[in-house]
C-alpha cells in the first residue's frame, strides 16, 4: 500500500524500506504528527489516555532495560575499537543476518511507522536516524524522545543509521544466539540497531545514545550520561548520573534554562543535547518539589507503566504497583524555560551524582581533578529497583564506570581522558553530590530531602561556597564544606547523622573496601588518579 505521512500534500521521495528487505508490509506511516499518533496508538488499542491528556502504556513484564541481551555485531571497522565483556557482549554478522530475516518475515503483511529524526542539536556532530516499528507507541516515543526535521530536510533526509523495532517478534535463543527473547543488536559495519521481544521503549532510546557513544569520542566529542542547564550569565553546569539519580529533576530548575535533561556531548565549541526531548521518572512525582515535570505531563507525553485511577483516569505517581521505574517522555519544549537551541557554552561546572545506599559518603564534596577523574571512572551509585530487571525491591550499590557503563562501548579510559583534557582546557570545577541516605543506610535511614539538595546545588552554582570552610573525611579522602545555606550541618556530616558512629565507621570502611575492588579494573591509568580514592585501612 502507499506510504501517508503528516502532511498529504508533500509526496514522498523515492524512499522505501525496500533497501533493508522489509517488502510485503501492509501499510507504512511515515511522520505522522503526534495528534494522529495517538489516534492511531487508541484505534489499535495499544495504551489509554490519562485525564491530564498523556497517553499511558504498559511494557509487560518487561519495565526496564535488558542490559544483558545488548550484543554488538563484530565487524572490522569495531573489532578493535569496542570494549568487548559483559556490557559490549559480541554476536556475529551471520547471527544478525539470520535474526534480521526473521524479523523481515514477521513484518511481513503488517503495518509499520516510520520516524526520521537528529540526534544532536549540533549541525556539525548530528546523527540522522530512522526509526522503523511495528507499534504507533513507539513512533510517537520517537517523535518526542530526538530531534524533528523541517520539512525541506525530511523531504531529502538520509539516514546514517536505521533501528528496526519488532516487540511482538520473540526470539528463540537456541536458534538465534541470543540470550532470552529479548534482542538489542548493535551492528556498527550495517548502521542498523535490531530490537525485538520488549516493549521497553527506553531500549530505542539508549541504542541511539550507544551508537554516539561510538562515534563522537572517534572525532574527539566527548559523549556524555548527563543532563545539562544555563543560566542567565550564561554559565553551563553539567549533572552525571545513572537513572535514578537526579539528574532529571535537578536539571529541571525553573530559575535556570534547560538544555538536556540526560545525553550530551561536549565539543570544541560547547555543549549541545544529543536529543529533543525527555524521559523522566515519575514515580511519586510531587506538583510542589518538580512542578516543571508535573506540568509536562500533558496530550503528546507518553507514560509508562503509570498506573490510572479506574474511573477517573487520573495519574497515581506513587502507584509502584507495575514497577517503581514509571517513565515519562515528552518533547523538551513542555519545560517552559529550555534551551529552544539544544545547546550551551563550556560548563562552567559538573556534578556527579551518586545514590549512596551505605549511607556514608558526604552529601557534598569539592573534588581535585584527580578525584573528579577517581569517581568518574568508579560511578559508584545504587540502581533503583525497576530501572532493569532483576533488581529485585531494594536499592543495589553498584559501580558504572563514566556514570552510565552499559551504554558506553568504548573503554571507560578513553572517556575519562577526554573529560579530564576538557575540563583542564576550560577550568571546570568538579563536585560530588550524594542524593541516597542518610543517617543509616538503606532500611535504617531516610533519603537525604530534595530541597536540602536542591539548596546544595544552588549553592555550588551560585559560588557561595567558595569561602566555606570545608572538613576532609578521613576515610574516603572528600572534602565536604563544614556549612551550606539552607542545609542543616548534621546532613553535611554524615557520621553525627548516624545513632551510633561506630556502625558508620563500619559502614564506610566496608564502602571504601569496594571501591578499591573495583578500582582494579584500571591498572593503567595515572597513579595520581589511582591514589585519589578511598585511604588504605
Amino acid at each position: 500500500m502507499p506510504a501517508t505521512t503528516g502532511s498529504t500534500a508533500v509526496p514522498r521521495q523515492a524512499e522505501t524500506l525496500e533497501d533493508l528487505g522489509l517488502t510485503g508490509l501492509d501499510e507504512q506511516h511515515w511522520d505522522l504528527p503526534q495528534a494522529v499518533l495517538v489516534e492511531h496508538a487508541l484505534a489499535r488499542g495499544e495504551g489509554q489516555l490519562a485525564h491530564s491528556g498523556a497517553m499511558v502504556f504498559r511494557t509487560g513484564s518487561y519495565t526496564g532495560r535488558s542490559p544483558q541481551d545488548k550484543f554488538i555485531v563484530r565487524g572490522p571497522s569495531s573489532e578493535a575499537e569496542v570494549a568487548w565483556g559483559s556490557v559490549n557482549r559480541p554476536i556475529e554478522p551471520e547471527a544478525f543476518d539470520r535474526l534480521f530475516d526473521r524479523v523481515r518475515e514477521h513484518l511481513r503483511g503488517r503495518a509499520v511507522y516510520v520516524s526520521d529524526t537528529f540526534a544532536g542539536a549540533d549541525p556539525t556532530h548530528r546523527l540522522p536516524v530512522r526509526v522503523v516499528c511495528e507499534r504507533a507507541y513507539h513512533a510517537l516515543f520517537s517523535r518526542q524522545l530526538f530531534l524533528p526535521p523541517t520539512a525541506g530536510e525530511r523531504a531529502r533526509f538520509s539516514p546514517e543509521f536505521t533501528i528496526v523495532a519488532a516487540p511482538d517478534f520473540k526470539a528463540d535463543p537456541e536458534r538465534d544466539g541470543t540470550r532470552s527473547e529479548v534482542f538489542i543488536l548493535v551492528n556498527f559495519e550495517r548502521r542498523i540497531v535490531l530490537i525485538g521481544g520488549t516493549l521497553y521503549a527506553g531500549e530505542i532510546k539508549k541504542s541511539v545514545f550507544s551508537i554516539l557513544n561510538y562515534l563522537l569520542p572517534l572525532r574527539g566529542v566527548m559523549s556524555m550520561h548527563c543532563s545539562a542547564n544555563v543560566g542567565d550569565r550564561g554559565d553551563v553546569a553539567l549533572f552525571f548520573g545513572l537513572s535514578g539519580t537526579g539528574k532529571t529533576t535537578l536539571s529541571a530548575d525553573r530559575r535556570r534554562h534547560l538544555i538536556g535533561d540526560d545525553e550530551h556531548g561536549w565539543s570544541d565549541d560547547g555543549v549541545f543535547n544529543i536529543e529533543g526531548g525527555c524521559y523522566a521518572k515519575c514515580i511519586r512525582l510531587d506538583r510542589t518539589n518538580e512542578p516543571e515535570i508535573y506540568g509536562a505531563i500533558r496530550f503528546g507525553t507518553v507514560l509508562e507503566n503509570v498506573v490510572l485511577d479506574p474511573e477517573t483516569r487520573a495519574c497515581r505517581f506513587d502507584d509502584a504497583s507495575l514497577t517503581e521505574n514509571t517513565r515519562a517522555a515528552y518533547p523538551i519544549d513542555y519545560i517552559p524555560n529550555h534551551v529552544p537551541s539544544g545547546r550551551g557554552g563550556h560548563p562552567n561546572r559538573i556534578i556527579f551524582l551518586t545514590c549512596d545506599a551505605f549511607g556514608v559518603l558526604p552529601p557534598l564534596a569539592r573534588l581535585s581533578p584527580e578525584q573528579a577523574m577517581y569517581h568518574f571512572l568508579s560511578g559508584y551509585t545504587a540502581k533503583v529497583a525497576g530501572t532493569e530487571r532483576g533488581l529485585g525491591n531494594e536499592p543495589k550499590a553498584t559501580f558504572s564506570a563514566c556514570f552510565g557503563e552499559p551504554f558506553m562501548v568504548l573503554p571507560p579510559e578513553r572517556y575519562a581522558d577526554l573529560l579530564g583534557h576538557k575540563m583542564r582546557q576550560h577550568d571546570a570545577e568538579a563536585w560530588l553530590l550524594n542524593t541516597g541516605w542518610t543517617g543509616g543506610g538503606f532500611g535504617r535511614g531516610k533519603r537525604i530531602p530534595l530541597p536540602h539538595t536542591r539548596a546544595m546545588v544552588d549553592a555550588i552554582l551560585a559560588g557561595s561556597l567558595a569561602e566555606v570552610p570545608f572538613a576532609t573525611d578521613p576515610v574516603f579522602g572528600l572534602r565536604r564544606p563544614r556549612s551550606c545555606p539552607g542545609v542543616p550541618e548534621t546532613i553535611l556530616d554524615p557520621r553525627s547523622a548516624w545513632p551510633d558512629p561506630d556502625d558508620y565507621d563500619a559502614a564506610a570502611l566496608r564502602l571504601a573496601d569496594l571501591f578499591r575492588d573495583n578500582f582494579r579494573r584500571f591498572p593503567g591509568v595515572d597513579p595520581a588518579i589511582a591514589d585519589a580514592g578511598p585511604r588504605q585501612g
